[in-house]
């Protein structure tokens, strides 16, 4: 099911989105942060849905970076709770939907109840056909490149590969995302122009598209005006 209003257009195979904005959103209606991060949960799923029916075939959500933790302990709390009932409310939202959910980051640091949801939401979707959903949770790009690299040392060591055959897919298929497209379109909403260690190394030649919309009002419409200013865009990749 696509929208009219993106008719003719490019529709970006794989779309990355820096969700921002929902402690601002908050603030403004003078409300606990908290409350921002379960209204921006609650979108999360909207616009997840939208994406897929459009026809994007992969969308990389940024939902909790390494460098979250050190924001005050109560809001972290809030936030491990809003995961655990996330997780437990989309094994039944998207029960009917054709969405492959995939959670990329270093899951070590949370806890076994929480690991076990993310394990068991992965387990249902994993033979799906549509869209994947990366969900990124303790999630820092930089530690994701320090982790390929180990990964390549290892092989150099065991002597299962030649330090002079390495080559730029040997890192790309030891990300978490390896195998996908590299994003097409970064979208950050919250006004800022920032990667925050996001999709790094991915993200050479994405296209970037920055609004002033907080996280929980960004809506279809929103996205629609991303997907426009993409296609305005001319993706030369280095070359003329």
């Amino acid at each position: 099911m696509s929208d009219p209003k993106l008719d003719g257009l490019v529709i970006p195979k794989h779309v990355g989105i820096i969700m921002d904005g929902n402690g601002r959103w908050a603030k403004k209606r003078a409300l606990p942060r908290s409350v921002g991060h379960r209204f921006g949960a609650q979108n999360f799923r909207k616009i997840t849905r939208y994406i897929s029916n459009v026809g994007v075939e992969v969308l990389t959500l940024y939902a909790f970076s390494t460098e979250n933790w050190k924001r005050p302990k109560e809001e972290v709390g809030a936030l491990m709770k809003l995961f655990h009932q996330y997780l437990k409310d989309s094994l039944k939202d998207f029960r009917d939907d054709d969405i492959k959910v995939v959670f990329i980051g270093d899951k070590s640091a949370f806890d076994p109840q929480l690991v076990k949801l993310i394990q068991e939401t992965e387990e249902v979707a994993k033979d799906r056909k549509g869209m994947q959903l990366n969900i990124a949770m303790n999630y820092g790009s930089r530690a994701e490149i320090v982790r390929a690299v180990k990964s390549i040392c290892k092989d150099v060591a065991e002597n299962n590969k030649d330090i002079d055959s390495i080559t730029e897919a040997d890192i790309s298929d030891r990300l978490y995302t390896g195998g996908l497209p590299d994003p097409d379109l970064i979208i950050r909403t919250g006004g800022e122009f920032r990667l925050s260690n996001f999709l790094l190394y991915q993200s050479a030649y994405s296209e970037f598209y920055s609004t002033d919309v907080l996280w929980p009002d960004f809506n279809d419409l929103e996205f629609n005006k991303a997907v426009i200013e993409y296609n305005r865009r001319n993706r030369r990749f280095g070359g003329v």
